[in-house]
């Protein structure tokens, strides 16, 4: 992201695609092998083998934000991290290996104090801003290994934290916010240059987390599956909804001091996408209870709405106002919700599950 200063405003940043290309190192010249490097490489391609095998379920390249061509700050995409570019706003890349402090370091940088989940980087975005008629996001974009298949069913996840408490001398976040998540394309979309107007919020994510994100401690599990409708091709992360589709919790008091601006942001790492059930982390938490897969989808929703994993459980559907629409027992874990007639808003449905208490909120679209 692009920081603000009352005295002095950031004039932005241009982003160019990185170039994939690894630098090599050259082997020695040498006309046969000798044992040592024959024994080397056969330990290597064992390795590498194990590696595949672990990895190979994972759609995404790149996964933990790890691979980069120099340590150097620089634009999201430009040094790194490879594969991944930006298709709205500047997101960051955060790496251990800047020094401390610096605007795009870790664990201390001017947003955040965070250690990555795993390895040494990741990604943060802003997911919430509240500037009038301006809803500017950042979102972040990498292809897939491979194509989806059309009806198969892919199991998605990644692990994300609400960014607070950097060394900015102008702060610029007390929000937290929810509906961060994962949305699909069979395309590109074009980078996002400074001056490019940002995109319309489709008002819609293929998997999300329904609650505010607002650990500033731990990393939480955002986490899902669907079935596959197109044969997509890339996956974008961020928050695809509207202000007024968006709920946020503030962290400290507005105005103090009062170059604070009302946004939010969100530390991602460990992104994954894969057609086996085992490939990925699931279990996204919603309320007191974790769930394995979603409990709610698709979510958003058209016509219908499938209530997974909850058989049994007495529940009832609450609109914005709080007015009951609807209340019974769940009779299997595969229950439809018939919802094509209710008006087109966010709704909120509470569960009690095994001596639990969950809160799902769940938005119509058009």
């Amino acid at each position: 992201m692009a920081a603000d200063n009352p005295n002095n405003q950031e004039a932005g940043r241009t982003m160019f695609l990185a170039d994939t290309n690894l630098t090599m190192m050259n082997s020695a010249n040498t006309p046969y092998p000798t044992r040592s490097m024959v024994l080397a490489m056969a330990v290597a391609m064992v390795l590498y083998a194990i590696t595949s095998t672990a990895q190979a379920q994972n759609l995404v390249p790149n996964p933990g934000f790890e691979v980069y061509d120099t340590c150097q700050a620089d634009e999201f995409g430009v040094n790194g991290p490879f594969q991944w570019f930006r298709t709205n706003g500047t997101p960051d890349y955060l790496q251990s290996c800047l020094p401390y402090g610096h605007f795009q370091g870790l664990p201390m940088n001017f947003i955040a104090y965070q250690l990555p989940f795993e390895g040494a980087s990741c990604a943060g975005m802003i997911t919430y801003w509240q500037s009038g008629s301006t809803e500017g996001r950042e979102w972040i974009m990498v292809p897939l290994l491979e194509p989806m298949v059309v009806g198969q069913t892919y199991y998605c996840s990644f692990r994300a934290n609400a960014g607070f408490g950097g060394n900015a001398q102008y702060p610029q976040i007390w929000l937290a916010n929810d509906m961060v998540g994962m949305r699909f394309t069979t395309m590109a979309i074009p980078p996002w240059n400074v001056g490019d107007p940002y995109p319309v919020p489709p008002n819609h994510a293929h998997i999300l987390y329904p609650e505010i994100l607002s650990d500033t401690v731990g990393w939480t599990l955002v986490s899902g599956s669907f079935v596959a409708d197109s044969a997509y091709q890339y996956v974008m992360i961020g928050q695809f909804f509207s202000n007024a589709l968006t709920d946020t919790l503030q962290f400290s008091p507005e105005g103090i001091p009062w170059y604070w601006l009302p946004r939010a942001y969100t530390l991602v790492d460990a992104v994954c996408v894969s057609p086996s059930l085992e490939g990925c982390d699931l279990g996204q938490g919603v309320g007191e209870e974790q769930a394995i897969g979603p409990v709610l989808f698709p979510n958003p929703a058209l016509d219908q709405m499938v209530v997974g994993q909850r058989s049994g459980a007495e529940a009832l559907v609450l609109d914005a106002v709080g007015r009951v629409l609807w209340q019974g027992r769940i009779p299997n874990d595969r229950w439809v919700l018939e919802v094509g007639s209710w008006a087109r808003s966010t709704y909120v449905l509470r569960i009690a599950h095994r001596g639990r208490l969950e809160s799902h909120k769940f938005v119509l679209t058009e």
